[in-house]
């Protein structure tokens, strides 16, 4: 039986839905993500737009944070005090970040911060596993951590064959790579592909480039393969004579393959801080990271707090420009 697996780390929140004791969807929150999609929020117009159109507001309660907001009542001036609803979190990209979308709320709604990752996995009307530090460890026993490693790669094997997938500002490309027969390869590659669009919760748009295909019967076999496996909604172009296939889905919060990419000090500083709730031993506890990760779990001294109360050790913070990766907790 499907069952989600829930874990409150320290500044992330993160969990996975197993289906035959393997990862089927992974969801992360991060405690530095901004309104979560559906929260109201106070606001101030500080760019009308033209129109009422392509106007922007900034948000009460999150630091410097903006959100553009897609139509406005005629003559609202600058200044003006707003409650918006966000409709679409913050995206981060290869060399941009993308502010959150946002519209006008309804008519006395109240300000709240939407829902979280918990109450979404509950949504499901799944069962929901509350993983805890001293219990074994569910998460990694299913393939977290490779998952992770996966996800910052982009690359994704598969039983004969490999996927590549990359974010780019444009869209989410993925390959499929693989020798032996190219039907069989490429109808095996749209289940792997599918997967991982679910896996990773990749929305927006998705370009899918499959081996070359022989004839048209062959094409439409790999359109079948991908109508029976991609996860709905969504709508598709049928696979072209170059063998690509452009897929568009819902986009209205980060892929996992955004979140561990594009922002990999946040994804070190996660594993780190995980590792170290799970450490052995008594004493004071070291975490050793490159200086970028240790200054940004130091930015957040009650991320270092609550760790201690959770572990009930002291914690010393050392930058080490030769530590790799996401560093160590001993």
């Amino acid at each position: 039986m499907a069952e989600w697996l829930y874990e409150a780390g320290i500044g992330e929140t993160r969990a996975a839905l197993i289906e035959h004791g393997e990862i089927v969807e992974a969801r992360i929150e991060r405690e530095d993500e901004g309104p979560r999609l559906g929260a109201i929020v106070a606001a101030k117009l500080v760019e009308t737009g033209r129109g009422g159109k392509g106007a922007l507001v900034a948000l009460d309660g999150y630091g410097q944070r903006h959100a553009t907001i897609a139509a406005l009542p005629p003559q609202t001036a600058t200044g003006a005090r707003l409650l918006v609803e966000i409709t679409r979190m913050a995206l981060r990209e290869r060399g941009r970040d993308k502010p959150a979308r946002a519209r006008l709320a309804e008519a006395g709604a109240a300000p709240t911060d939407g829902p979280d990752l918990r109450a979404r996995i509950a949504a499901t009307h799944l069962p929901v596993v509350e993983l805890r530090p001293g219990e074994p460890d569910r998460l990694e026993q299913a393939g977290w951590s490779e998952l992770i490693d996966a996800a910052r790669a982009g690359h994704w094997p598969f039983a004969g064959g490999a996927l590549w997938v990359d974010a780019t500002p444009a869209m989410v490309l993925i390959d499929i790579d693989g020798d032996g027969d190219a039907l069989a390869l490429a109808k095996a590659g749209a289940i792997a592909a599918a997967a991982v669009i679910r896996r990773c919760d990749i929305g927006g748009s998705i370009g899918i480039d499959f081996p070359s295909l022989p004839d048209r019967a062959a094409r439409a076999a790999v359109d079948a393969a991908a109508d029976a496996a991609l996860p709905p909604p969504f709508e598709r172009t049928a696979v072209n004579g170059f063998g690509l296939m452009q897929v568009v889905r819902r986009r209205d919060r980060p892929s996992l393959i955004e979140q561990v990419r594009f922002d990999p000090v946040a994804t070190d500083a996660a594993i780190l801080l995980r590792h170290a709730e799970r450490a052995k031993g008594i004493g004071v506890l070291t975490l050793t990271a490159r200086s970028g990760v240790i200054d940004h779990i130091a930015a957040r001294p009650h991320w270092v707090d609550m760790l201690q109360q959770r572990i009930g050790r002291a914690v010393r913070l050392i930058a080490d420009a030769a530590a790799k990766g996401s560093g160590h907790a001993q």
